[in-house]
């Protein structure tokens, strides 16, 4: 019987994969920037680790559409910000796909995360697996923790659809304003005016 690749002689073991092991109690917001090994935009959610699967071209060609164009309106006291994290508190730090934030609360270039009386907009463009938390988990705790403007993106065909919301003060909760197919045109966190056909382009 001929012999197992991984039993010949100078054949490596196979490799296997060690997860991290939460701590009683789940992990805690500071646990993201100490913990070895985390795949890249790794997030915090009610103290368990959400690992985020290989993202869609429509997802990346979203988010550069959105990037891009709020760059360029954005005033010099905001900071747009792609896949940074929010510490909403000690058991939760999402991480949204784009973020508006106040330019003077940049700390310097070790900066990893962003407190939430310093966002001004949160942007989540849905992909499959992260459906439930974009519709649901995070706008909950993100109207909760106070920041103002949540947009959810989804995708009707291929083109982007967003959904725009802001936040009632009398009640803590996101109210929505407007769904937009084509353009999105705002005059809130500033002044907008995105042509969303452009993903479209190649």
């Amino acid at each position: 019987m001929e012999a197992s690749e991984a039993s010949r002689p100078g054949a490596e073991p196979p490799r296997r994969h060690t997860w991290p092991q939460p701590p009683p109690g789940g992990y805690t917001a500071g646990d993201l920037d100490r913990l070895p090994g985390l795949p890249p935009h790794t997030e915090l959610v009610d103290g368990s680790l959400v690992f985020r699967s290989p993202q869609t071209v429509f997802h990346t060609r979203t988010l550069r559409l959105l990037e891009h164009s709020l760059l360029r309106t954005a005033p010099e006291d905001m900071e747009v910000l792609r896949e940074m994290t929010i510490v909403l508190d000690d058991r939760q730090r999402p991480e949204p796909d784009v973020m508006v934030a106040r330019a003077d609360a940049d700390t310097g270039l070790d900066q990893t995360a962003y407190r939430p009386q310093d966002v001004l907009l949160a942007v989540e463009v849905v992909s499959d697996d992260s459906r439930a938390r974009d519709r649901e988990t995070k706008p909950l705790k993100y109207a909760k923790a106070g920041i103002p403007h949540f947009w959810r993106v989804e995708s009707d065909n291929g083109r982007p659809v967003v959904y725009v919301y802001e936040r009632d003060p009398a009640t803590g909760a996101y109210v929505a304003t407007g769904i937009h197919h084509n353009r999105l045109k705002l005059s809130v966190p500033f002044t907008i005016d995105i042509d969303l056909t452009g993903t479209a382009r190649p």
